[in-house]
């Protein structure tokens, strides 16, 4: 049994929340957890932990800590990091990058101690551009000095790997790409239905503009022009909800399309249940570098996929040894429409879709795989950093 310190100084990811970033937080935790590790979570969001989380030892950071210079930072990690380690010595340090962590990597080079930092996003760019970022100087400095420090960088997908290399501190072998996967448990499998009366197609996630959900509204109007029996079941909520109720209202889909509101992670597999066809209609955009959590929980569900053709969604669903998925060109609400006629009339491949769907995650994808190729990472840079 390992001591595990994982470190999540990102204010905006509670660890036992809704979000996506907080299903990934906990699938991390759980895997550790099932290694039989002690495990020590460290986050100024505590919250209250799911039943099967309860054996995390939960050590509150403050909120929006700032030092002398007004730059946030990252609260009591060193601190927190000393008394563990003093009690028990601290077999590895597991932090999630955020705009203002760097303690965790530090503290880990410092006393000896194997390291992972998890990068999911180029948080910087990312702030710039959709928020506000009041010090860019020092969150490019934060950056350079987390993914410097790190044994191993693992990160979502190529693009943010180019990122991290741009900061010039991580070595070439240190930084790695491994894509996001899921808890092939929590998933059943759910029955083809061969020739449905009503095929509902599905989407979960947060209601933003770069997930493309209008093209999906526009491709169910385009698809009930011919044939009225298609629905939509939309599971999440975000800040364009009230944008897309009115686009369903000036497209005449009021009644053919539900739209949940905030679910709990717990309900998901029951909603996905409730589908025919999920759906993953991102939007052209400029830097893909999302590994998309929802893809990988539909393709577990054992639903038929449909994707738009943008990041690493294409090597994803045809790229491999089989083909788990139908892609199209981003942008298009015809060819998405396209798309789904063509599995709703080919009862046979959705079912072969949704099978070798399923067997992948199994086999390939479920986050135990995903952990223990992190952890072999670590362990041999670790050791081959410490020899030389």
């Amino acid at each position: 049994m390992k001591r595990v310190a994982y470190v999540c100084t990102d204010d905006g990811v509670p660890p036992f929340g809704r979000k996506g970033a907080s299903v990934h937080v906990q699938a991390m935790l759980t895997q550790l957890l099932d290694r039989g590790d002690e495990v020590h979570l460290l986050t100024p969001l505590p919250g209250t932990p799911a039943a099967h989380l309860a054996r995390v030892a939960v050590h509150e950071l403050p909120r929006h800590a700032k030092g002398d210079n007004g730059v946030p930072t990252d609260g009591r990690v060193p601190e927190i990091l000393d008394a563990l380690h003093a009690a028990r010595p601290v077999d590895l340090v597991y932090e999630r990058y955020s705009l203002w962590g760097r303690s965790g990597t530090a503290w880990a080079r410092a006393h000896g101690v194997p390291c992972v930092l998890e990068v999911n996003a180029p948080l910087p760019v990312e702030q710039a551009r959709h928020r506000r970022l009041t010090h860019p100087e020092a969150a490019d400095a934060v950056a350079r000095a987390a993914t410097g420090q790190a044994d191993v960088v693992v990160c979502v997908s190529e693009p943010v790997a180019a990122w991290v290399r741009s900061l010039g501190t991580a070595g070439q072998a240190a930084v790695h790409v491994v894509p996001n996967g899921v808890d092939s448990r929590r998933f059943a499998p759910v029955p083809i239905r061969p020739h449905p009366a009503e095929l509902t197609l599905g989407f979960v996630g947060t209601l933003k503009p770069w997930h493309g959900l209008g093209d999906l509204l526009r491709a169910l109007a385009v698809l009930r022009r011919t044939d009225p029996t298609y629905r939509l079941l939309v599971v999440g909520d975000g800040p364009q909800r009230e944008h897309l109720e009115t686009v369903v209202a000036e497209l005449g889909l009021t009644g053919s399309v539900e739209l949940t509101g905030a679910v709990d992670p717990q309900d998901v597999p029951a909603l996905l249940a409730r589908m025919d066809v999920a759906v993953a209609p991102y939007p052209p955009l400029e830097d893909f570098y999302f590994s998309p959590l929802k893809v990988y929980e539909y393709l577990a569900a054992g639903l038929p996929v449909v994707a738009s053709d943008v990041g690493p969604l294409p090597d994803l669903l045809t790229g491999g040894r089989e083909r788990l998925g139908v892609v199209y060109p981003a942008g298009s609400p015809q060819d998405l429409a396209g798309a789904v006629a063509y599995l709703r009339h080919d009862p046979v491949a959705r079912a072969d879709l949704a099978a070798r769907g399923r067997r992948a995650m199994v086999e390939e994808h479920d986050w135990k795989h995903v952990l223990e190729r992190i952890l072999g990472l670590t362990e041999a840079t670790h050791v081959a950093s410490h020899a030389s």
